[in-house]
């Protein structure tokens, strides 16, 4: 007996002990950090634990699962939308948000992410389904600012805060997507084409502009060297004509330079006809009158008179024009023999 009733007290002992332990185990609580729970007593809502230790009463107090507290991000899968213009794209979005408030994210909501992904689903339709295809693709900050202001504030109430909203992608249709790159690969090759236009027309101008300015300094170089060679000659004629002047020439000198001047008219090949002036009878007036002075009266100066009328003939060499002296006309011409 004695055996018995000590057997029967160990294993009642035992039995309080592990009672003591399983009590223990369930009134002390330690909460991380950034972590809440939800504590409720015979099932109704009695307060929230913050991290750190806590003690429950067992079997009285009942700690719900833990809430995380930190920013969330969840990805949530393609969804089709239909844009303005009836075309189907996909797009995926990514939701940061945190949960501020765990009473109201336990019993206001089921389960909230759940709620954030359809919530998301549905605005993004709503918002999408006013824009067409090019609007969609080029107003992300657009799509996201509006996602962003209806979700914070339908969760609001969830006890969950909407910091962010991303679109990750926006895949349209593989037939949009080809005609997409054909018109891209247009503007870029119009653009091209403007660009190598404008090359152009700004070359043609620059060339022409340089053509201008060079035609310009030539005809100023031509002006000034034509000027530089009037001044030269102006100057050696004022220089001829001041030492013709010095030197006082006489007639005589006159006549005879006169006369060294005509045969210089019939050269050249294709002289066929040249002018006598008038005047060359009195030059050989003038000529013979001094060779005649000097010789005794002799010479060229017997071949006119007074009246202009030749005293003797005298042959003309081979090719030179015959003249009649004392002629009163303006000209006189002689044909050249022809060949």
């Amino acid at each position: 007996m004695d055996s018995l009733g000590g057997t029967a007290a160990a294993i009642v002992l035992l039995v309080l002990v592990i009672f003591v332990i399983i009590v223990l185990v369930r009134s002390i609580r330690i909460i991380p950090q950034a972590r809440a729970g939800v504590v409720e007593r015979l099932g109704k809502y009695q307060r929230t634990l913050n991290p750190g230790l806590t003690i429950l009463i067992p079997f009285v107090d009942r700690l719900l699962p833990l809430l995380d507290l930190r920013e969330q991000v969840v990805s949530f899968p393609p969804q089709p939308v239909i844009t303005e213009d009836n075309l189907v794209v996909s797009i995926d979005t990514v939701v940061y948000f945190q949960v501020t408030d765990p009473r109201a994210a336990t019993y206001e909501i089921a389960n909230y992410i759940q709620a954030v992904e359809q919530l998301t689903t549905t605005t993004l339709r709503n918002v999408v389904g006013g824009l067409n295809l090019e609007e969609a693709l080029t107003s992300r900050d657009q799509i996201n600012g509006q996602l962003r202001g209806v979700l914070d504030e339908a969760t609001g109430r969830w006890g969950i805060r909407v910091s962010r909203v991303e679109l990750k992608a926006i895949d349209p249709p593989h037939s949009i997507q080809d005609s997409m790159e054909k018109q891209m690969r247009a503007e870029r090759d119009r653009r091209a084409a403007i660009l190598t236009a404008e090359g152009t027309k700004q070359s043609a101008i620059l060339t022409a502009e340089g053509q201008r300015q060079a035609a310009i300094l030539a005809a100023e170089g031509d002006a000034k060297a034509a000027i530089l060679r009037a001044d030269g000659e102006a100057q050696a004629i004022q220089k001829v004509f001041d030492a013709i002047h010095k030197g006082n020439p006489d007639q005589k000198l006159l006549a005879y330079q006169y006369l060294q001047t005509l045969p210089k008219i019939a050269e050249g090949s294709s002289n066929k006809l040249w002018i006598i002036p008038s005047e060359v009878g009195e030059a050989l007036k003038g000529i013979g009158g001094a060779l005649g002075g000097a010789n005794g009266g002799s010479g060229v100066a017997d071949l006119f008179s007074d009246s202009g009328k030749p005293s003797a003939e005298v042959p003309a060499p081979a090719g030179t024009p015959t003249v009649s002296p004392g002629h009163a006309q303006p000209t006189s011409a002689a044909q050249e023999p022809s060949p």
